[in-house]
């Protein structure tokens, strides 16, 4: 008994001897290959499986995007269309690099040709293993010419599509341009970006298999997915209009050295606009030359300003629509109101007495606004500035535009800030905002969408028109009607005089305002923002147009730079529609009211002062 466990404690001990070991080691090692050989068929097989395959097909197949062509844009031209914006076809050389024989020669001839640096054609045609190398895009017809006659081996032309914008800087900013975003080419500001997704198109592919050598195999059947073209699209802008009202606003502008400037036309009874011009501008084929990124965007949707006494009307209207005034209505002006230690003027600092609500907008009275406001009461007030549109979107087809600012209405124990508000100061709204919403009040008191695409021409032909749209009613058709009236008084007896328009009945309204520190509150002592906005003819409004001038030099009042602005805008449209004249006009008369000299009223007064301010000569301007 005890032998035998010695024998099996020997047994025991050789298991555990070196030549054991040996044996243990190899088969853990070859357990451990397996393991590692499985783990890295997994990765290989199942993983990693998806990447290999593409690695396979791209050895043996040929794959290619095909691009779309995008979609073009065009301006109304009375019954035809302006294209705005373009594809341009062009040639492009490239080199396929092992298809070179003489390659000293073709570095010679090309870098003569295509007029490039020879170290750049050497570097290009280095690789053996390139298929496609780019030489030079945009080719002139002299050079495609010359590349034909060589003959070159390795060197081929393709045609690729540009964008061309033909018109130049005609309505750059409504319509953007084709750049870079840092990944790719697209639609960059205006319709090109707003509607990239819809011009654009979608793409498509083309698969093919090929040979060792990267040829195409003829036999083998190709996979095509065709591209669909992007839609193009016309707009509710009229190439001639818009051309005369950028040449209208430029002219203004520099007369008066002005900052800059913007000037909208739309259709009164539909929100459609027929120009939408501003300035400085850029052209859209050159803007990569511009310095100044910032004339990319629209200001008439993305720029703000308060727009002073052209929204007096609005405060009238609401006052008629509430049954709480009517044109006739008097108060008393003296020439000051009073309110938190502040001293609110008249622009011209008088008191007029006993006035009618037809006059406070003639004479443009600060006192007679706030009249109103307080008959109104603030929340009352509040509702139709928001009706009216101001403080939201329009919801126009155009990128950045922006709300506008009424906050200072939100608070409706400030009476300070709702008696500025009847005058324009202390809110601000985009140029848009303020065209749409004398829109309302030429459209029988309806408020429209405005509309800056007319039709969608889909790639397979079909036409798509787009309705005008109404947003909602913000004044009884009977007051609408009314301020027709009324701001047809302005024009004839009031500070709109330079607005008329031969044989016409032409309704509007000035507005001069202050401009609001950049940083620390208040207004800036010597800066102006000028602005008329109206309709026409009053009877039956088809037309409205708002010009905005900013910082003019030499001048203080909107009624000598943008009164005179819209008139001539306003006649060039009445003329080119053929509207028929609804007004007799005496010749005598109409020199009276638009001289050809400027007329230099006497200098404003500050509208809103502190009353320990009172005694200071502040030269500032509002009306």
């Amino acid at each position: 008994m005890i032998h035998r466990k010695k024998i099996k404690q020997r047994k025991d001990l050789r298991y555990f001897s070196k030549e054991y070991w040996r044996i243990h080691a190899l088969v853990f090692f070859v357990l451990l290959a397996t393991v590692i050989i499985l783990i890295r068929l997994y990765d290989l097989q199942i993983v990693a499986y998806e990447e290999f395959r593409e690695k396979a097909k791209n050895q043996y197949e040929f794959f290619e995007t095909l691009n779309p062509e995008r979609g073009e844009i065009f301006l109304r031209e009375k019954q035809d269309q302006y294209p705005i914006a373009i594809n341009q076809q062009l040639q492009m050389a490239y080199v396929v690099p092992k298809e070179v024989k003489n390659k000293e020669a073709t570095i010679y001839k090309i870098s003569d040709i295509l007029q490039l640096d020879k170290n750049l054609v050497a570097d290009k045609l280095s690789n053996l293993e390139d298929l496609f190398e780019i030489l030079k895009h945009k080719l002139s017809d002299e050079e495609i010419s010359k590349i034909h006659e060589l003959k070159l081996e390795g060197v081929y032309l393709m045609p690729e599509t540009f964008r061309f914008y033909p018109a130049g800087e005609l309505s750059s900013q409504v319509v953007g341009f084709m750049g870079s975003d840092g990944e790719k080419v697209r639609g960059r500001y205006g319709i090109e970006a707003y509607w990239e997704k819809e011009l654009n198109g979608k793409k498509g592919t083309l698969t093919q298999e090929k040979d060792t050598r990267g040829r195409w195999i003829s036999i083998e059947n190709r996979e095509i997915q065709s591209a669909e073209n992007g839609d193009s699209l016309v707009l509710t802008i009229d190439h001639t209009i818009q051309y005369e009202t950028e040449k209208i606003l430029k002219e203004i502008i520099e007369k008066h050295q002005a900052e800059n400037g913007s000037a909208i036309v739309m259709e009164a009874k539909t929100g459609k606009i027929l120009a939408m011009a501003n300035q400085p501008t850029f052209n859209s084929n050159k803007f990569n030359e511009v310095e100044d990124i910032s004339v990319f965007s629209n200001p008439s949707v993305s720029s703000v300003f308060e727009c002073g006494s052209v929204f007096k009307p609005f405060v009238i209207a609401a006052g008629i629509d509430e049954g709480k005034i009517s044109p006739e209505t008097t108060y008393v002006d003296s020439g000051l109101v009073k309110e938190a230690g502040y001293s609110i003027k008249n622009s011209d600092g008088k008191s007029n007495g006993r006035q009618t609500m037809t006059q406070v907008l003639e004479k443009s009275l600060n006192t007679g606004a706030i009249f109103v406001e307080k008959m109104l009461g603030n929340k009352n007030f509040s509702e139709y500035v928001r009706r009216f549109g101001f403080g939201e979107k329009t919801g126009i087809d155009l990128p950045e535009e922006v709300n506008g600012n009424v906050k200072n209405l939100e608070n409706l124990k400030r009476n300070i800030h709702f008696f500025t508000s009847a005058f324009g100061q202390g809110i601000s709204m985009t140029a848009l905002q303020l065209i749409n919403a004398y829109a309302a009040l030429a459209n029988d008191g309806i408020l429209m969408k405005p509309q800056i695409v007319d039709k969608i021409i889909h790639s397979d032909g079909t036409v798509e028109e787009i309705k005008p749209q109404e947003i909602r009613r913000v004044i009884k058709e009977d007051t609408a009607k009314q301020l027709g009236k009324m701001l047809r008084s302005v024009v004839v007896n009031g500070h709109g005089k330079r607005a008329d328009v031969p044989g016409y009945l032409v309704g509007g309204k000035t507005g001069t305002a202050q401009v609001p520190k950049k940083e620390g509150g208040g207004y800036e002592d010597e800066i102006t923002v000028g602005s008329f906005a109206g309709f026409a003819p009053v009877s039956d409004p088809q037309f409205v147009i708002l010009v905005k001038i900013y910082n003019p030099k030499g001048v203080q009042w909107a009624e000598s730079t943008a009164a005179p602005a819209f008139s001539k805008i306003m006649k060039f449209v009445l003329d080119y529609y053929r509207v028929e004249s609804t007004e007799d006009y005496d010749v005598e008369k109409l020199k009276k009211y638009m001289p050809e000299q400027e007329i230099k009223p006497e200098p404003a007064v500050d509208p809103i002062v502190k009353e320990d301010d009172e005694k200071k000569d502040k030269k500032k301007t509002l009306n």
